[in-house]
């Protein structure tokens, strides 16, 4: 048997009752944050663009784009994505040898749910199922080091989830993961060097994809069936060997990814934490500020660090920002907290951050490589003009696996990243239908995200 069919036998066969009640809340608590992500981002400028050309090209009004309008399942799809994506404010998982962002397949299995009318409970299952597919390929088949990027494996997860939310049977969720799979293989490049637009919107380029062959392979259409272990498929082009049971895999993944607690790349969040912590504790003036050293586990260093992907003092635009460890650890300092405004244009060409951002040098601790991912030490120092210094070590953050996110952190997050773009009485609508999802139907979760405003309320500006 391929392995690909084994895959979707699981696929096949996860249901509802396979999860514990701890993964159920894991998976509400992120289809809270990732939505509150989205509505976070209904103004970002390439979002924008994408709603622009939707409109433009139009599509068969069977889902709903958050903020309204209906289109077609793989536009929506690749919207509703984007906008969960775009900020880089949703979950991650950390593996040894990759870093994923799993919430990025929400946006895709919630279009493929609105459009098969299923239930609120087979959405959640579809959801752990793109879950699980997407983080034990993270685990078992990293591909960073060889070139590509993380959005491979979610190529296998959302058609996974897509595939379960649709019904397909074993043969057609195997042509769909298929087919997706050999599609939808993406370069590393987008998240190196200079960093474009396309970093937020990659993910939601293979959700729109992966939808559409969905599609396909539910009316017959083939994929190649050696996908993963065939003549030039993923182990023989790209990930090498490897080996996952599916007939023995669950659904209890979610409970090992992360939530963000600062609007910043996910190795950043603890170093992060202890910045802020200084920062208050000692209550720091930046101005008097003249070195801040930082060492920290080996990928953080290289991904946002001025490591092998480059160097991170040259910053101009919110794509660069939020993969330049220096540039968050200053403005966090100037302005005690890392949210959607610190990366306004304005913000990030102003003297203050700019400078300070120069005075931070950051190196690799070989010896704390070992403990990642399941720690994430840093040693930060901060020496003052005056001859003080103020030192921390971290090794975890507050929506970490050590220290979960709770009810109270999401839904205090999700207020903030809303409050521009909802009223208040939709805002708690949102909640109370995420918190008690099994009681209510996706319809009117969609019905809820239409009345998010694509301008900023008056009240607010």
């Amino acid at each position: 048997m391929s392995i690909v069919l084994e895959l979707a036998k699981f696929v096949n066969k996860a249901s509802y009752d396979m999860l514990s009640q701890d993964a159920v809340k894991a998976l509400k608590i992120r289809l809270l944050d990732s939505v509150g992500c989205a509505i976070g981002a209904i103004e970002a400028s390439p979002v924008k663009m994408i709603r622009e050309q939707i409109k433009e090209f139009g599509g068969n009004e069977l889902c709903t784009l958050i903020g309204g309008l209906k289109t077609a399942p793989d536009r929506a799809a690749f919207y509703n994505s984007a906008l969960i994506r775009y900020l880089d404010f949703n979950d991650s998982f950390f593996a040894p040898g990759e870093t994923c962002h799993p919430s990025d397949n929400i946006g895709s299995v919630l279009a493929a749910s609105e459009y098969a009318g299923i239930s609120s409970k087979n959405f959640l299952t579809a959801v752990a199922v793109a879950y699980q597919v997407q983080c034990r390929l993270s685990e078992e088949a990293p591909v960073r080091s060889k070139g590509f990027d993380h959005t491979v494996q979610g190529a296998y997860a959302t058609a996974a989830g897509i595939s379960k939310a649709l019904g397909l049977d074993v043969e057609a969720t195997a042509n769909a993961i298929a087919i997706s799979g050999t599609a939808n293989n993406a370069l590393r490049v987008t998240r190196t060097g200079h960093i474009s637009n396309w970093k937020g919107i990659a993910f939601a380029m293979v959700g729109f994809a992966a939808t559409m062959q969905c599609f396909l392979a539910k009316k017959g259409l083939t994929g190649a069936t050696q996908i993963f272990e065939g003549n030039k498929g993923l182990m023989n082009a790209i990930a090498g060997k490897f080996k996952i049971d599916w007939g023995k895999e669950n659904l209890e993944k979610v409970k090992e990814t992360t939530i963000k607690k600062f609007n910043a790349e996910t190795h950043a969040q603890s170093v992060l934490e202890g910045i802020m912590e200084l920062r208050r504790e000692n209550q720091i003036n930046a101005d008097n500020i003249g070195k801040i050293e930082i060492e920290i586990f080996g990928v953080a260093y290289h991904i946002i660090g001025g490591g092998m992907e480059g160097g991170k003092k040259t910053i101009a635009t919110k794509e660069q920002a939020d993969h330049s460890l220096p540039y968050m650890i200053a403005v966090a300092l100037l302005d005690g907290h890392v949210l959607p405004e610190q990366y306004e244009p304005e913000r990030i060409k102003k003297h203050d951050v700019q400078q300070l951002l120069q005075k931070i040098d950051i190196r690799e601790r070989e010896e704390y490589n070992g403990k990642f991912p399941q720690e994430l030490n840093v040693d930060i120092l901060i020496r003052m003009n005056d001859g003080k210094n103020f030192s921390k070590h971290k090794k975890d953050f507050e929506g970490f696996k050590t220290r979960p996110a709770d009810w109270n952190i999401v839904e205090k997050k999700f207020h903030r990243l809303t409050k521009n773009y909802t009223e208040e009485k939709t805002s708690n609508a949102i909640i109370k239908i995420v918190k008690s999802f099994e009681d209510y139907s996706i319809n009117g979760l969609m019905k809820q995200l239409t009345e998010v405003n694509t301008e900023k309320l008056n009240r607010f500006v």
